[in-house]
């Protein structure tokens, strides 16, 4: 099957479809934009409101001290590893179907990891004192313990946003290039120009990109693996039960790659749909996305059962409680929520009719996203809820406030995703091009439609 379908595309072609949504603008993105902006209103406010009130506004209590922050964190994080994993691995390994999806997911990484990046700063209760964690020169003394995993995750995270960042821009130039030579209009034209860094597409700059492409793709690979193993140490460092297991380490990186995919999928059936990308973004692209989903959730059930394993396996009376009650107790449904999403849904994708329906992708790509929140909800709460000394127990509620800020969280993220849409080529259109047939020097099309495509 074809990377780019139809009959006699040429490279004129892919440029028209991806710079389209640009030039014209469409009424549908409208339908997307305005209520992603509503959400990132309620965000604004409930930010406001936590900046004027403190972090008493949620529901956070005595034994569950973190609640929704850091589960809204560790969701995030998982949120952006697909674009990392697509760009970076995928291209090491030479999977030429990565080039139509993998712009959308460095941009989703990039916005994701921005949301993220929100809720530790404002958990802290004084986040204009944010940069005390730092490791500055200051006449405080007020030292970072090097030795906490929370630490880690500064350096983590930041590396991870500042790599991914990089590997995004170098990867637009040559199609910020294209916007350049396109635009109609002075802003346009010094905007698009500006950040194309004098692309002019000499064999020099295409020498030059690549090895630039190639070392910010060696970089990224092992932030796939190290960025949420460290995040995972928030709680695999403690001695909490429930928390303090070797296991977290691949399974927060497995289930971390399996919410990117079905996030890509969320973003990209929708902008496939409105723009008119189909023969770019194909059903093969969209299939082989749901084969990853079905490995990693397949994994991530795995881990599941092994930690009830280890649990039963250790005799430790404490992990064997902490694992029954997430089964049996307060929030069971929880438990069963996250099962029945991240593990029962993703094995309808062993069937290639619901594998290569866009409807059905497009629901249990959802169902996933959901299925991975509650499963970051149940390692935070139902572990801290009930922990050694059944005096300090209680039941953890959110606020409004708490729902306010998660749900203005994904209109901040949407409205980013939206103007990256409207402003910037969705789609890698020189990558594209390349695992093109006609970009084969041996390719023997018709002559007109060979001609016709080396003409552009």
């Amino acid at each position: 099957m074809e990377l780019v379908e139809g009959d006699h595309v040429t490279f004129h072609d892919v440029t028209e479809a991806v710079a389209r949504p640009i030039e014209v603008p469409s009424s549908r993105w409208w339908i997307a934009f305005i209520p992603s902006v509503m959400l990132l209103g309620v965000y604004l406010i409930s930010i406001a409101y936590l900046l004027y009130m403190g972090t008493g506004i949620w529901g956070l209590n005595n034994p569950v001290a973190w609640g929704w922050a850091i589960v809204n964190f560790v969701f995030w994080v998982g949120i952006g590893h697909a674009g990392t994993l697509i760009s970076a691995v995928l291209f090491l390994f030479r999977q030429k179907w990565r080039t139509s999806i993998n712009r959308a997911a460095e941009a989703m990484t990039i916005f994701a990891v921005i949301c993220a990046l929100q809720f530790p700063t404002f958990h802290t209760g004084r986040p204009w004192f944010i940069y005390w964690p730092l490791p500055l020169p200051n006449q405080m003394e007020m030292w970072p313990n090097f030795r906490s995993p929370l630490l880690w995750d500064v350096f983590a995270v930041s590396t991870y946003f500042t790599v991914s960042l990089l590997f995004w821009y170098v990867g637009l130039i040559p199609d910020l290039a294209t916007m350049r030579d396109r635009a109609k209009t002075p802003i346009r034209r010094f905007a698009y120009g500006l950040f194309s860094l004098g692309w002019r597409g000499s064999t020099r700059h295409w020498l030059n990109y690549e090895k630039a492409y190639m070392i910010l793709a060696g970089l990224s690979t092992p932030l796939v693996l190290s960025v949420h193993t460290i995040v995972s140490f928030d709680f695999a460092a403690s001695q909490l039960p429930g928390w303090h297991t070797t296991i977290f380490p691949p399974y927060f990186v497995a289930g971390a790659i399996f919410s990117g995919f079905a996030m890509v999928l969320t973003l990209l059936l929708p902008v496939r749909a409105w723009f008119k990308l189909e023969h770019i973004i194909t059903v093969k692209h969209l299939e082989n996305m749901a084969k990853i989903i079905l490995l990693t959730g397949t994994m991530v059930g795995y881990a599941y059962a092994m930690e009830f394993f280890i649990a039963w396996y250790s005799g430790n009376p404490y992990e064997s409680f902490a694992f029954q009650n997430r089964l049996f107790g307060d929030y069971w449904w929880a438990y069963w929520i996250m099962v029945s999403c991240n593990v029962i849904s993703p094995q309808f994708f062993w069937f290639k009719r619901i594998r290569r329906s866009v409807v059905w992708l497009f629901i249990l790509s959802i169902f996933v996203n959901i299925g991975m929140w509650f499963e970051r909800f149940v390692i935070t709460v139902t572990s801290l809820h009930r922990d050694f000394l059944p005096s300090s127990w209680d039941y953890y509620s959110p606020t409004v406030w708490d729902v306010s800020t998660l749900v203005g969280s994904f209109g901040l993220f949407f409205t980013l995703f939206c103007l990256f849409v409207r402003y910037l080529p969705t789609v890698a259109i020189g990558e594209v091009k390349s695992v093109m047939a006609i970009a084969n020097p041996h390719y023997h099309g018709d002559s007109h439609g060979d001609s016709h495509g080396e003409q552009h």
